[in-house]
């Protein structure tokens, strides 16, 4: 019988292979390793026996212990919905000024309505609440129809310049490109609406055109923002006097509105939230506005 070389320092027999000079010894697998493989092989034979395991056709060996996942999760579920139920059964039925006196009901609001503004909300208006380019902060407390929660719900339901019957509607007219003003006025009007927030605009220089301005407000744009400019919530017509524009307050951007008009969207959510989920989100949002920094 061929007697392989051994090492002459471990004394352990060589594999008969070489690489560059280095010989590799007939080294066995460690006892710990091979208790290791041994163990984790009759547990796996024995977790056959005790837990669900091999499919059999249209079923499955349902194991010792009759552990079932499944039954596990619908109970987790019935359960969960069950304990919801006690609190979306509140905010579906109470009065809007008892659930925002309820603190351990608006810290829920505040929880799940979070995860509801994500998901429908906040491809509009930000994760956060603070809005983008042509869509409303809504943390401002600066509101076209209202911040009540009883209005955001309206208007959650019915939308804005949607097809829904009740549906609110809100235009600016296009007063430059379909010629209802010529082009000096757009540009004074919108020279005075952009002194209303800058009053350092208003110089020596440029007060002939603001006063100018003022008398095309006066008889073309009072009607919806009124007469101190103020706005009007119940046409949806912003307040033009304060710092929050949807669509941006600098004088290029006024001229852009003024000329070419402005229509927002917003979807309907009636179809497509349950009535405690739109009352959970209009809660949420009135919060965003009226939280405290």
């Amino acid at each position: 019988m061929e007697v392989n070389e051994r090492d002459p320092v471990t004394g352990r027999e060589t594999t008969g292979h070489e690489w560059n000079g280095i010989k590799e010894l007939d080294t066995p697998v460690p006892r710990g390793v091979l208790l290791f493989l041994i163990i984790t092989h009759i547990w796996a034979i024995a977790w056959w026996f005790f837990a669900p395991t091999w499919p059999l056709g249209t079923t499955y060996t349902k194991g010792l212990l009759g552990f079932d996942q499944k039954q596990i999760v619908e109970e987790q579920i019935v359960d969960s919905q069950s304990e919801r139920a006690a609190w979306t059964s509140r905010i579906e039925s109470e009065r809007y000024d008892a659930i925002l006196a309820d603190e351990g009901l608006m810290k829920i609001v505040r929880s799940t309505g979070r995860q509801l503004f994500g998901d429908n909300c906040a491809a509009c208006h930000g994760s956060d609440g603070r809005g983008r380019a042509n869509y409303p902060d809504l943390t401002d407390d600066d509101w076209l129809w209202g911040g009540g929660p009883e209005l955001i719900e309206q208007t959650m339901r019915v939308g804005i310049n949607t097809q829904h019957p009740d549906s609110r509607i809100a235009q600016m007219p296009s007063f430059g490109r379909d010629g209802m003003l010529e082009r000096d006025q757009v540009r004074s009007v919108a020279a005075y609406v952009y002194s209303l927030t800058n009053p350092d605009y208003s110089t020596p220089e440029t007060l002939k055109r603001i006063t100018s301005g003022q008398e095309v407000f006066a008889t073309t744009c009072a009607a919806c923002h009124g007469e101190d400019a103020k706005g009007n919530r119940d046409v949806g017509a912003p307040n033009l006097t304060d710092a929050y524009w949807v669509y941006g307050g600098d004088m290029q951007t006024i001229i852009t509105s003024v000329h070419s008009g402005r229509q927002g969207h917003m979807p309907t959510w009636d179809e497509r939230l349950t009535g405690a989920e739109i009352r959970m989100l209009s809660l949420y949002v009135h919060d965003l506005g009226t939280r405290q920094p």
